[in-house]
């Protein structure tokens, strides 16, 4: 039956042809979605209107008016009757009867009806008074009798909403809010409801209303179809159910699943969190926009009067290279070109996550236009990058979802599709699994002063769980696809046999731990056997413990905590032999020892800026990791202060050093019985381009002989540019490492790594009065992991108590 003969029927037969026609058009297989719920409003507007014209046909001044979802055309099945019966005040009397004949039909059908009566006045002022109802009669649609007067409505209704925007919006933005705090994110409930829940339908509506305020508008690619597929979502929880209800119930998810033609629940679901997380990054990248516009024009004014008249530029201040600071958010500079910088995506998100600041909708949008493809393997700064992005804690999260909304993720790690809006059906998981491997990875950010590998415990939090979209073992098949990603990241083969170890073996300490007997010591060699080495069960309990505190409230506690960490005791001490001496350092090479001789018989630093070269062909080792940055060789005659005044130089001039090592190199016998200290670092240029040899030479000169004062230009430019909001990165940690060398004391820093970091560093070993006799510095992401190896000025190592104090000492330099 078409939908016009339907609604023929329904005039001709009063009431009960309504009731007849409505279930004969809800039991139409062929016809759902959209048009059936536009069916359906037709057909109930048609059988009001009969109403209307049946008990008023001579009443003026009086219309009735669909308002809310029916306003909008969209009747679910069991959805409420949403009406206001506007008139002039001329007749009440008349007008109180026409709504008993209008209510009363409504109501001996069983069906849900939110009604009033008002005067335009009154209905203009419960809207000043109540922002829900000033919320639906935005949707107002005339239904019957007086058009004039409902057109009156919709204009008188629409200009208020937009002239009260101001105050308005940030009450709606508020309701949200409150909302999404008590119903949850509906991209993550296993019983989520559809309507109320942050990303659900009432998110959507409320974008409506900002749009119809004309002061922002929502992102509109994807948006009417992520709404969409959560009506049809609500239309077939009505029918499955019987039920006026929003709420997607386990036992009726494969019900609803069947009744939309999906394969199953987790079909359903997967499809119902990719509606609401566009829904939800809409909302953010709204709602952002509304705080933009109102602050802007609060304080347009001041400035204009300021400022004599104009519009004021907006400050932009770098990020790094390519991104910039504007308006509060992360946008791309103007120098940027997506085009020739495939780096460029990971690099903005990464500068964003660590400043704390939302990366800007229209910069997400031009790299997914323009970036090209990263190559694989990748280059060590896209490495470097992903890294600190994954280590910047709560922001990443924002970031991240920034780039899946615009598909960048699954384009960089192709694997990531797999697991995207993946459902977890357990009670103790309380994300979905791409959203779980995130929460790790801010988890894992937290923990990681306690490994000597940052950078593989962030990855490893990435990948743990990425074997979940395949069938089978998930760790088993989690090992294969980290093996591979870790390569076509440019991780070295050492370094992916070690991530997909972490991977297969994620769940091994917290399963042995809590059901094995530790006493059985078959339990405990079985483990280290599995694990191998001690710097990767280090990663392995930091990964355990983000692992089960990014799972839910129900997976961690102190007990367990305990546990683990006695059966990582036990295995440690099998793992265990004596530690590391220092490492023996190479032979000099050629050039190396041509700066050392000429900076001792000129008395002063020699130093060479090399790029980085060209790989070697055949002699390239496979595999091999891509150094980052360009090589600076530095040979300076034995001096003091010569660590922070290198690292000084280099933070004035805006390097960022990579790695760096720091040795004593004696002199060939024919050249005289002396030692140079040789600095062999990897640098790279924060922003711009590198500065001239020379130049950096001419200052480091100036910084030996006390002329340049670093501390006062670094404290300068410190002032120009406020701390901004970024991630608190967890407390640095100093240790003396135990029984690491014979011959000096073991230094280990772990901290985040910060421009003049190596300075305040050099400066706080200078004043303690110990030698360096080496160092060996690395940056991993955002993070240092530095080893100084220390003697006193005899060339001992230091006593136990001075060593501890020298540790104490600079953990306090660094988190002052």
């Amino acid at each position: 039956m078409t939908g016009t003969n339907v609604r023929n029927e329904a005039d001709d037969s009063g009431p009960s042809g309504y009731a007849a026609a409505r279930l004969r058009l809800l039991g139409e297989e062929a016809r759902s979605g959209p048009p059936r719920r536009a069916a359906l409003a037709g057909l109930t507007d048609d059988w009001l209107a009969g109403l209307f014209t049946a008990a008023a046909p001579d009443l003026r001044g009086v219309s009735v008016v669909a308002v809310g979802g029916y306003g909008r055309g969209e009747l679910s099945p069991r959805s409420d009757l949403d009406l206001l019966l506007l008139h002039d005040g001329n007749a009440p009397d008349a007008v109180a009867a026409l709504a008993d004949r209008l209510w009363y039909p409504v109501w001996d059908l069983g069906l849900a009806l939110d009604h009033s009566v008002r005067t335009l006045a009154e209905a203009r002022r419960t809207a000043g008074e109540d922002l829900k109802a000033h919320l639906g009669l935005l949707d107002a649609r005339h239904l019957a009798g007086d058009l004039g007067l409902t057109a009156a409505l919709r204009t008188t209704v629409l200009a208020d909403w937009r002239n009260q925007a101001p105050k308005r919006l940030p009450e709606l933005r508020d309701l949200c809010a409150e909302r999404a705090e008590r119903q949850g994110e509906l991209q993550y409930l296993l019983e989520p409801d559809l309507k109320e829940a942050r990303g659900g339908l009432r998110d959507a509506t409320a974008l409506r209303a900002v749009a119809a305020s004309w002061l922002a508008d929502a992102p509109r690619e994807g948006l009417a179809d992520a709404r969409r597929r959560l009506l049809d979502a609500r239309d077939a929880l009505h029918l499955a159910t019987g039920r006026a209800t929003d709420r997607l119930a386990l036992q009726e998810q494969d019900q609803v699943a069947a009744e939309l033609g999906l394969l199953d629940a987790d079909t359903l679901l997967r499809q119902v969190y990719e509606a609401a997380r566009v829904i939800s990054y809409a909302s953010d990248v709204t709602w952002r926009e509304v705080g933009r516009v109102l602050r802007s024009r609060s304080v347009r004014p001041r400035l204009r009067a300021m400022l004599g008249g104009g519009r004021p530029v907006a400050e932009r201040s770098p990020l790094a290279e390519g991104v910039v600071e504007q308006d509060g958010e992360a946008v791309l500079a103007r120098s940027a070109r997506p085009e020739r910088d495939p780096v460029l995506p990971l690099r903005a998100a990464a500068a964003a996550a660590q400043a704390g600041l939302p990366l800007s909708l229209h910069a997400v949008r031009r790299l997914a236009a323009l970036a090209r493809p990263l190559p694989t393997p990748w280059p060590a700064e896209a490495r470097e990058q992903l890294v600190t992005l994954l280590g910047s804690g709560r922001p990443t999260v924002d970031v991240w979802e920034a780039l899946e909304a615009e598909g960048l993720i699954s384009r960089l790690l192709p694997d990531w599709e797999r697991v995207r809006c993946r459902p977890q059906r357990n009670a103790v998981h309380i994300w979905t699994v791409d959203r779980h491997l995130i929460e790790t990875a801010v988890r894992a950010s937290e923990l990681t002063r306690r490994v000597g590998r940052p950078d593989l415990l962030l990855v490893s939090a990435l990948l743990h769980d990425i074997g979940k979209g395949w069938p089978g073992d998930h760790s088993v098949a989690g090992e294969i696809i980290a093996k591979d990603v870790a390569a076509r990241i440019g991780f070295d083969p050492a370094d992916a046999t070690v991530l997909s170890t972490l991977v297969r073996h994620h769940l091994l300490l917290v399963e042995t731990a809590t059901r094995r007997d530790l006493e059985d010591p078959a339990t405990v060699r079985a483990v280290a056997d599995a694990v191998g080495t001690q710097s990767t069960l280090e990663l392995l309990h930091a990964l355990t413990e983000a692992d089960a505190l990014a799972t839910g409230p129900a997976a961690w506690s102190s007990w367990r905590g305990s546990l683990v960490a006695d059966l990582v005791r036990r295995v440690g001490a099998v793992l265990a032999g004596d530690g590391p001496d220092e490492p023996e350092p190479a032979a000099p090479t050629a050039e190396q020892e041509r700066l050392a001789v000429e900076a001792f018989r000129t008395g002063s630093p020699v130093l060479a800026l090399r790029a980085q070269p060209e790989p070697a062909g055949e002699e390239e080792t496979p595999g091999a990791p891509e150094p980052l940055g360009v090589e600076l060789l530095i040979a300076v005659p034995d001096q003091p202060a010569v660590l922070p005044a290198v690292a000084g130089v280099l933070a004035v001039h805006r390097l960022t050093v990579r790695t760096a090592g720091l040795r004593v190199l004696r002199l060939p016998d024919d050249v005289d019985d002396g030692a140079v200290l040789l600095l062999d670092w990897r640098v790279a240029a924060e922003f711009g381009s590198l500065p001239q040899a020379a130049r950096l030479r001419a200052d480091l000169v100036r910084a030996l002989d006390g002329s340049l004062d670093i501390a006062g230009r670094l404290a300068e430019r410190d002032a120009a540019y406020p701390r901004r909001r970024g991630w608190v990165a967890p407390p640095p940690r100093v240790t003396v490492a135990p029984a690491a060398s014979h011959h000096a004391t073991v230094i280990e820093v772990r901290t985040q790594d910060a421009p003049g970091l190596l300075f305040r560093i050099g400066m706080a070993l200078e004043k303690a009065g110990v030698q360096v006799r080496s160092m060996h510095v690395s940056t991993l992401g955002a993070n240092a992991v530095d080893a100084f190896y220390v003697t006193t000025g005899t060339g001992a190592p230091l006593p136990d108590g001075d060593a501890a104090s020298l540790a104490r000492v600079l953990e306090e330099t660094l988190r002052g």
